[in-house]
């Protein structure tokens, strides 16, 4: 009730609440598969996982789209867009299976205490998300082309502008738990910023 109140839409444990359907995401595998549409971004073949205490968006969009793999493999994805965020307590991990030597693990942490890291026109493509979600002002099944309250669909990403998506003039995600393909922004600026590399995988090594 009181999210209600407030104008806004809660979701407990929200778990990538847009899916894009079936139907569309084949029809954008097979128009890139015969040429229709241009495969302008390469993802890696290893996914990262990100986790946040907090994450505050204005300007919010998501939408289905297509991530191509390096080798032309279809990767189908849920974008979530945000005009501005600010995110405290990020940790980043990617793990890189290395030939002889095993799994390395690369991590970095931003945006702990006082400091929080920034982003404009922040993009992130993933196919996992769990948090506890609020929405102020939300939209469900409108055109992503259609859009008005986020940055708009990502210019080069394969993405139908009239299939399902969902907007909202804010967003607040806490306990946030991911596994991505790729992450874009206009301006991303990493207050506290700390990497690490090590050799290992998994539990003590990764974000979780």
């Amino acid at each position: 009730m009181e999210s209600l109140i407030r104008g806004g839409t809660r979701w407990k444990r929200f778990a990538v609440v847009m899916v894009p359907s079936v139907a569309a995401t084949a029809a954008i595998g097979v128009a890139l598969g015969q040429g229709a549409l241009a495969a302008s971004f390469s993802v890696s073949g290893q996914q990262f996982k990100v986790k946040a205490d907090s994450l505050h968006g204005e300007g919010f969009v998501q939408y289905g789209a297509i991530d191509v793999q390096h080798g032309g493999k279809p990767i189908p994805v849920a974008v979530s867009a945000f005009s501005t965020a600010e995110i405290s307590g990020l940790c980043q991990s990617v793990v890189v299976p290395v030939p002889v030597f095993g799994d390395v693990t690369l991590k970095l942490g931003a945006g702990n205490g006082s400091k929080k890291v920034e982003a404009k026109n922040l993009y992130i493509d993933l196919d996992q998300l769990n948090a506890d979600a609020t929405f102020t002002n939300i939209n469900i099944g409108v055109a992503a082309g259609d859009s008005k309250k986020g940055p708009g669909i990502k210019t080069g990403d394969q993405s139908d502008p009239g299939s399902f998506a969902q907007e909202a003039d804010a967003a607040d995600l806490t306990d946030v738990r991911q596994t991505a393909w790729a992450t874009s922004a206009g301006t991303f600026k990493l207050s506290g910023l700390s990497m690490s590399v090590k050799k290992g995988s998994g539990a003590g090594y990764e974000c979780f």
